[in-house]
């Protein structure tokens, strides 16, 4: 009897059991926590994601901590879904590229009911995304005290001016962040490879645009000579017939007052 006790205090254990997945993203760093402790969980309930929580309703050791809410999964593997205020789980008519719906295989307009779990936190949901929003006073091993570096660079010409803090006249290409490729064989050189620069403004890509503006405005330009040259043409079809009709009348007026005077 004592053993069967404890098998069922260890599995509400085990079913009140939450893991937290915290991230850090000014250092790259992610650490998953398991948290059994009911009253530790139940500050967490009832909150919505996208809400900012207190590290020190988590534990101790996440005094001076705020942590925002990004996502999670409930126990059989159904994520959370942002504007679906239950704590249940649904089923939604869902299309390709929704959040919940990859879209493998679907057609273009084609949608699917899947199911998703609510935006709210509950006793079912097992695993919980976290984002530090502000560091505390304490470091988090594994979390905080190390740095990894990111693999690649920025992509968007925008985006490597503002990490280089460079003007409009420097240019972009010359810094590139290249990545260093190791050689396949001893007997071949190492090699790097860098990523092609997307919104880049070049003469070439200039040109086009004057060219697609040109185009577009000596479309307009013969739009409104073949409307002008239409309602010409209109207007003189309609002079016409005005003219047939009148013609014709006065025919008949003529037959009229011939066959009276006879």
């Amino acid at each position: 009897f004592i053993a069967a006790v404890a098998r069922g205090r260890q599995a509400l254990r085990r079913a009140a059991a939450m893991k937290l997945n915290i991230a850090n993203p000014s250092t790259g760093c992610q650490k998953l926590y398991e948290i059994e402790d009911e009253k530790k969980l139940r500050t967490l309930y009832d909150k919505r994601l996208a809400t900012e929580v207190d590290g020190s309703d988590l534990g101790e050791e996440f005094a001076g901590y705020i942590f925002k809410v990004m996502g999670g999964q409930d126990k059989q593997g159904f994520p959370m879904k942002q504007g679906v205020l239950t704590a249940d789980r649904v089923r939604l008519m869902m299309a390709k590229g929704d959040q919940g719906c990859r879209g493998y295989g679907m057609r273009k307009g084609e949608r699917y009911r899947k199911s998703c779990r609510g935006c709210i936190i509950s006793h079912n949901i097992a695993v919980l995304h976290l984002v530090i929003v502000k560091k505390g006073d304490a470091e988090l091993e594994g979390l905080t005290d190390k740095q990894i570096p990111r693999r690649l660079g920025p992509k968007r010409a925008s985006k490597i001016r503002k990490l280089f803090a460079l003007s409009k006249e420097d240019d972009v290409r010359k810094y590139v962040i290249r990545r260093e490729v190791p050689a396949k064989s001893e007997d071949k050189k190492p090699g790097s490879k860098a990523p092609k620069i997307q919104r880049l403004v070049t003469p070439i890509s200039l040109q086009r645009k004057r060219h697609r503006l040109a185009v577009k405005k000596a479309r307009q330009v013969k739009a409104k000579s073949e409307a002008a040259a239409y309602q010409k043409l209109l207007a003189l079809r309609q002079k016409e017939a005005r003219e047939k009709k009148a013609e014709k009348m006065s025919q008949r007026r003529s037959q009229r007052s011939s066959q009276a005077s006879m």
